[in-house]
């Protein structure tokens, strides 16, 4: 993404995507996608303290690549109010604060809540399949970590799903 045009790509990273690509064995897709890498300290605290011994730990654990910091940006507005988690508002108040091209989130409220502040927004399975379309990814694999993620804990709509495919046979 970033790379091609060479403009730096900054992105803040929630809890989900990280679980998710840790998952199906492609968390270094981060890495390889973007130029800068954030997460929020306490989305840090989800995926490696809270998370001890699930995917996503050890893989941000060992990433140097990584930078893990709290916003210093506070809402308002108790996150309760919206519905968010903490970790959620805070992928949101970093984005704004270091100016994110891209906040990675799977949750649907916070999808909402990050585009209606204008933010450009990918998920788990989006980034998926920029891997593809990027080359980083071939479809088998592409598929292989579709059916992984449907038999995984991580919970994805049949409608999603059979978008994910969709978009697989668009491209060559």
């Amino acid at each position: 993404m970033a790379r091609a045009n060479s403009k730096i790509v900054k992105v803040v990273v929630n809890s989900t995507p990280i679980i998710t690509l840790a998952t199906v064995g492609y968390f270094s897709l981060l890495n390889h996608l973007f130029d800068e890498i954030f997460i929020p300290t306490s989305v840090y605290e989800e995926v490696v303290v809270k998370g001890r011994n699930r995917p996503g730990m050890s893989e941000v654990m060992a990433s140097t690549w990584i930078n893990i910091q709290s916003p210093t940006l506070q809402s308002p507005i108790p996150v309760q109010l919206f519905g968010l988690d903490p970790g959620e508002q805070d992928v949101i108040l970093l984005g704004q604060e270091i100016g994110a091209d891209w906040l990675l989130i799977d949750e649907k409220l916070a999808r909402r809540v990050t585009d209606a502040m204008g933010f450009q927004i990918k998920g788990s399975l989006g980034l998926l399949l920029i891997g593809y379309r990027t080359g980083l990814l071939s479809k088998l694999e592409a598929l292989e970590a579709l059916r992984l993620l449907d038999s995984s804990s991580v919970r994805l709509s049949r409608k999603l799903l059979r978008w994910f495919e969709s978009e697989l046979s668009k491209t060559n």
